[in-house]
């Protein structure tokens, strides 16, 4: 399915987000996903995600998640420098304000013409995967990929302590998790305190394992992982034309 592409200006707190927006370029209504980057924001190998997971029929929507401390449209360098500055923009953004960031993006999906009525999911890489699975504590995310997130069991995302894993009875909806077993940031201690707060809380959910390293979906770097890649997208496909087929 061929894309349109363009970039939407949306304001947040008096801050100007960029919102990347891709979507199938045949008129229609389509589920509209909120996708979150990781810490580099919005650059060629999450933009390729973005494009991809759009081409199968979903309005997809990826916010400028450091809109507060870096100016619109930069894009951080995926290298040992890139690194410290990214973490130094999660540190510096306040956990309210990835919340409001998720409430805005909601609120333009649910008001665009082309994204189906109660049809919103999300999807997220990282600390995007920590920010995909606290937009699952919104009555209107359905579905809810998180793809090796980062700091869940620890509170790590922000300016202050998270309380993402005391608030996973919140989640209305249903969850799939990515995990790459050779990732140091998300030792098998941490998955499974994840997992069995999902099991304790009720919440439908589905964990897939490769033997791969963190970021193994990130074309652009060495810990790339085609096949492993490959098969993550099989089933979040599947996850969210399921989620969505009715």
């Amino acid at each position: 399915m061929q894309i349109t592409k363009r970039n939407v200006e949306l304001r947040v707190d008096d801050s100007l987000m960029r919102v990347y927006l891709a979507a199938p370029s045949s008129p229609g209504v389509y589920p509209g996903i909120i996708f979150y980057s990781d810490i580099y924001q919005l650059g060629g190998a999450m933009i390729r995600l973005a494009n991809y997971l759009a081409g199968y029929g979903y309005v997809v929507a990826a916010p400028e998640i450091f809109h507060r401390t870096e100016p619109v449209g930069l894009v951080i360098e995926p290298d040992d420098i890139g690194r410290m500055r990214g973490n130094d923009n999660a540190r510096r953004t306040a956990i309210a304000h990835y919340d409001a960031d998720c409430r805005a993006v909601i609120e333009f999906l649910k008001a665009e013409g082309s994204v189906s009525p109660g049809k919103i999911g999300t999807l997220g890489f990282c600390i995007g995967g920590h920010l995909a699975f606290r937009a699952a504590f919104e009555s209107e995310i359905k579905a809810a990929a998180c793809c090796y997130p980062t700091g869940i069991p620890s509170g790590k995302l922000g300016k202050g302590i998270a309380d993402t894993i005391k608030r996973v009875s919140e989640i209305k909806g249903e969850m799939l998790m990515v995990f790459g077993t050779l990732d140091p940031h998300i030792p098998d201690s941490d998955r499974q305190t994840l997992i069995k707060a999902l099991e304790n809380a009720g919440i439908p959910h589905e964990v897939f394992l490769y033997e791969a390293e963190h970021t193994f979906m990130r074309d652009d770097g060495y810990r790339y992982d085609s096949a492993a890649t490959t098969s993550a997208w099989s089933e979040i496909i599947a996850f969210f034309e399921r989620m969505f087929a009715v």
